[in-house]
């Protein structure tokens, strides 16, 4: 994951903005149905795999107009998500969500996952002959130092 900017930016929000956006890179394995509630406040959520060494499954909301950029696509497809932390007290209990404010495709292909991982090319050619090491020679002291 990349963070923004050093905060050095005069207004608040462009500075809350720059200061608490992160980013991050994925494949988008699942996609959940949108929730509306009653105030006319709705979200939807995803879950994207990251394209680590240690792929990692990490779960987004996408509030309001936002959850509309989640259309253009499927599960499969490598996106790339903007987003910010927000944190909140209920009842005694604290919340962190990650808020996707920016979900763009990406031109990059979808790596093979260990599920459907295809092995790597190996050549069928013979190893090279490996000439035979020198003998050490001989010392009372057998420390290298």
């Amino acid at each position: 994951m990349k963070r923004g900017k050093p905060c050095s930016v005069s207004t608040r929000v462009e500075a809350y903005l720059r200061c608490m956006a992160f980013e991050v890179k994925g494949t988008l394995k699942k996609l959940y149905d949108q929730q509306d509630f009653p105030s006319g406040f709705y979200k939807r959520d995803f879950v994207i795999t990251t394209m680590e060494q240690y792929p990692q499954d990490i779960k987004f909301s996408a509030l309001k107009e936002k959850s509309e950029q989640l259309g253009r696509y499927g599960e499969g497809d490598v996106i790339n998500v903007k987003f910010d932390l927000r944190g909140r007290e209920y009842n005694g209990n604290f919340y962190v969500d990650l808020n996707a404010w920016r979900i763009e495709g990406s031109d990059q292909p979808v790596a093979a996952g260990p599920e459907g991982a295809q092995a790597p090319a190996v050549s069928a050619a013979p190893m090279p002959p490996v000439p035979p090491m020198a003998p050490a020679p001989a010392s009372d002291d057998d420390l290298p130092f």
